[in-house]
């Protein structure tokens, strides 16, 4: 069984290459759901990109004593 959501949209104008457009509309692809999706993965990577930025700091230091001290729970390891 699948479940489909149904999110509201709202109308935008974009630029987009005339050869891309053309070609996409060749392959049959919804211009629509190609544009969203490729949106989605950008904000994805971006927030990604963002969240290690303000982490790198925490993320440092918990490297720093993982490699001075070894890992809290490391005698409990099956390997």
């Amino acid at each position: 069984m699948s479940l489909k959501v149904t999110v509201p949209k709202k109308a935008t104008e974009v630029s987009l290459s005339e050869a891309l457009l053309s070609e996409a509309r060749d392959q049959g692809l919804d211009i629509s759901d190609a544009a969203e999706a490729g949106l989605a993965r950008a904000v994805s990577e971006k927030r990604a990109e963002l969240w290690l930025r303000n982490n790198e700091e925490a993320i440092a230091s918990s490297n720093a004593y993982v490699e001075k001290k070894g890992l809290p729970l490391e005698k409990f390891r099956p390997f």
